[in-house]
């Protein structure tokens, strides 16, 4: 048994528009940016019951996209219960993975990013396969 829960939604933006875009979401959604330990991302603040928006710097050459994030106490387990689904694995970084939806759209499995939201609103899941 495991538990998991949309933790993020991600502005992905090559370098050049990073500080444009931040400046673009944090007006729209009336935020004040706060840059992350890492300087490739910076987040926008919770807006709905600890659903963080973020803008993160992508490497050249990749195309601006959005993209969720999907917090777990098991990664793996998570991973696997979103195959089943349709999902496919693209790559492991760290300690999560990138993946794929059954459309193609990116997405990634983190691990607990907010302990009080997690605790508060994750949906248990039954690990053995249906």
């Amino acid at each position: 048994m495991h538990r998991s829960r949309l933790t993020a939604a991600l502005f992905d933006v090559p370098d050049e528009a990073f500080a444009a875009e931040t400046a673009f979401w944090s007006g729209a959604l009336g935020r004040v940016p706060e840059p992350e330990e890492d300087d490739d991302y910076t987040c926008l603040g919770g807006l709905i019951s600890g659903l963080k928006v973020m803008v993160q710097r992508i490497g050249g050459g990749a195309a601006a996209r959005i993209h969720l994030d999907v917090e777990t106490d098991d990664v793996e387990a998570e991973v696997q219960r979103l195959e089943r689904l349709g999902a496919t694995r693209v790559e492991a970084v760290d300690s999560w993975w990138v993946m794929r939806d059954p459309a193609g759209l990116l997405f990634c499995v983190v691990r607990v990013q907010s302990s009080a939201e997690f605790a508060a609103c994750a949906t248990t899941w039954d690990d053995a396969p249906s």
